[in-house]
């Protein structure tokens, strides 16, 4: 037998493109549409107004435990106002939360709006596109069960008037 020496594979690599890194990879390569300004101009002030309503909350939430809680030590044998003065603190930080949350994600959307670059129209009709495509495949599926069924029924039926004749 000959003695085969075998050779590693080599492979090479051509990049297509050039790395572009960076900041001008999120950046689109045209300017924003009016839409996208129209979104900018309303929900960044939105955003800010709600962290910002955020901001307040909490702070008068921590203002009024301070003040409440001295009073709660003193007057602890009343139970209903150390209910109230809980009720509005939980009340507080929960609408604190609520605003922050809200502020948060509104601007969070503005970033996705401009990562997806698609308008909301190319979005809605990418969708109505989608379920009308999932619509007649379930037509289809539905036709071909019906056709099965009834196809099953008409060879029963055979079959029960043949056996009828004998």
């Amino acid at each position: 037998m000959a003695d085969r020496t075998q050779y590693p594979h080599q492979v090479q690599v051509h990049p297509s493109s050039r790395y572009e890194g960076g900041m001008a990879t999120l950046l689109p390569s045209k300017g924003p549409s009016t839409s996208q300004i129209l979104a900018v101009a309303t929900l960044v002030p939105v955003g800010g107004i709600l962290l910002g309503l955020a901001g307040l909350t909490l702070l008068g939430t921590i203002i009024g435990l301070v003040v409440a809680t001295p009073v709660f030590l003193l007057f602890s044998p009343v139970l209903v106002p150390a209910a109230i003065t809980v009720a509005l603190a939980v009340t507080g930080f929960l609408t604190s939360g609520a605003f922050g949350l809200t502020g948060l994600s509104s601007l969070s959307w503005i970033v996705n709006y401009f990562k997806q670059g698609r308008t909301t129209m190319e979005q809605l009709d990418y969708t109505k596109r989608r379920i009308q495509e999932r619509a007649a495949e379930a037509a289809a599926q539905v036709g071909q069960k019906t056709k099965e069924a009834g196809q099953a029924i008409q060879s029963k039926a055979q079959e029960t008037k043949e056996s009828a004749r004998t």
